[in-house]
């Protein structure tokens, strides 16, 4: 589920208050003005002239409430800020059609981390999102975490979020990029500081050795197909830079930006018909491909924890 009405964060937090404020001084004003429009229906004169409901109800009134609206909501708008807070973890995103690469740097070595898709940050601690596009406009839009933030392309973007508990937020592309745009989605996944340590520590090693002839030949076939000319997968022999990164792909809760759960039948099936799932994607369909090399496949990606 998405909504501004299910804060987990400071910034979205804000944005909610504003959003109830909205709607009960709205519903306050539509039951006002429907009274005063029942009760000029039923009398013949209301004892006051046109031009005092003009310009108080009409002008008055609306501009007072108004500059009180802005006055409130001044302090709850988030503060621009160039460098990030002390202690903020920095994630750089960047999309494409129609996939999110997201980027860590690794605090052992400063190499960076590529993921894709998903995006873990601890929980408690402010994290830093440098956003910014490979192609075409694309705006980044989780609810429960803040407000939306386009990405330009030649142009960084930044958006500070926080998450105060444990939890899973969908997000997805807010401006219209293409044919896929409405299945360009992503997911916030928020993690106990330890765990987010340990998982981050993860992804900065390379994929595991296939521990199965069943997950070799998976290899092989995804390497014989020529999948590794737009993945890497590093340390099993893919390093393509087109897609999206690979390494540790079934670590992740779903596949194709948000469209598939990450499941073996899905894996599978997206292999197989990736231009019948998502018309317009980058990946063409392998089809063509027999039951027994697609269920490698899948399962070799599935081990990529």
């Amino acid at each position: 589920m998405q909504g501004v009405l299910q804060s987990a964060g400071d910034a979205a937090r804000a944005i909610e208050t504003v959003t109830w404020a909205l709607f009960i001084g709205g519903g306050i004003i539509f039951v006002g003005v429907m009274l005063l429009l029942a009760g000029a229906l039923r009398a013949r004169s209301t004892g006051a002239s046109a031009r005092w409901w003009i310009w108080g109800g009409g002008v008055a009134f609306p501009a007072a409430v108004l500059v009180v609206l802005f006055a409130w909501s001044l302090p709850l708008t988030p503060h621009w800020k160039p460098l990030p807070p002390p202690g903020a973890l920095m994630v750089t995103v960047k999309a494409h059609m129609w996939w999110w690469e997201v980027r860590y740097r690794d605090p052992a070595t400063g190499a960076d981390i590529v993921t894709a898709n998903e995006i873990r940050i601890p929980v408690g601690r402010p994290v830093y999102l440098a956003l910014t596009s490979a192609d075409v406009i694309h705006s980044f839009w989780v609810p429960q975490l803040a407000g939306k933030m386009d990405m330009l392309p030649g142009r960084m973007q930044h958006l500070l979020v926080n998450a105060a508990a444990p939890g899973v937020w969908r997000g997805q592309c807010a401006e219209f990029c293409g044919e896929q745009h409405a299945l360009m989605a992503l997911h916030v996944v928020g993690l106990a500081a330890p765990d987010f340590d340990t998982w981050l520590a993860a992804q900065a090693r390379p994929a595991a050795p296939a521990a199965s002839a069943l997950l070799e030949q998976g290899r092989a076939a995804f390497l014989a197909q020529r999948c590794n000319a737009c993945h890497t997968v590093r340390g099993a022999g893919a390093d393509g830079n087109l897609g999206p990164d690979l390494t540790h792909f079934g670590s992740r809760l779903h596949l194709g930006a948000g469209t598939l759960p990450n499941t073996h039948e899905a894996r599978a099936r997206w292999v197989a018909h990736t231009e019948h799932i998502k018309p317009g994607a980058r990946m063409p369909s392998y089809d063509r491909l027999d039951t027994h090399t697609l269920n490698a496949i899948a399962e070799w990606l599935g081990s990529l924890q």
